[in-house]
């Protein structure tokens, strides 16, 4: 849990995110609490094909999630290189709490734990939280952050928090 608590310090990441990705149509940039452009997100795609594509800052593809794979209800799946390298599924628990697993292709699961709607959860494995989503640390409309623990796949989990957002509107 220490990692959540340091401000900018060695052991986590802190994102800034936009919310309802999808619906945008402009290439937007998720930036480092500091201001640091770390990924890119690729409007293009986004408005031709319905495609939510997640690149490096040099753009290069990391992750990629169709719109065609949203026909079955209440999962998404991530690739990379044309592989599914996870599957983001919705289990309703309570009417006000939903919770989504998230199933990683080498083994393993994540599992989401708190208020997706109000973008106030976390992600975790076996217990241990990977990853704290929060909007209180940006003051900015539309925005949310996400706290990525050291060691962890930093584009899968922002990728994976995408997924979530988007099937949280529906």
């Amino acid at each position: 849990m220490g990692f959540l608590h340091r401000h900018d310090g060695p052991d986590g990441t802190r994102y800034q995110m936009r919310e309802k990705l999808f619906a945008i149509g402009d290439d937007f940039w998720v930036e480092t609490e500091g201001g640091e452009r770390a990924f890119k997100v690729d409007g293009k795609a986004l408005r031709v094909r319905d495609t939510f594509i997640l690149e490096s800052p040099s753009g290069e593809e990391l992750f990629k999630i169709q719109e065609k794979k949203l026909r079955i209800r209440d999962t998404m799946e991530i690739e990379h290189d044309g592989d599914t390298v996870a599957t983001i599924k919705k289990a309703l628990v309570t009417p006000f709490r939903d919770r989504f697993s998230i199933e990683l292709e080498g083994g393993g699961e994540l599992s989401t734990k708190g208020n997706i709607v109000d973008h106030e959860y976390e992600i975790e494995r076996d217990g241990n939280k990977v990853a704290e989503i929060s909007k209180r640390w940006f003051r900015v409309r539309d925005t949310y952050g996400i706290e990525i623990a050291p060691g962890e796949n930093d584009a899968l989990i922002l990728a994976a928090a995408v997924c979530i957002d988007e099937m949280a509107e529906r």
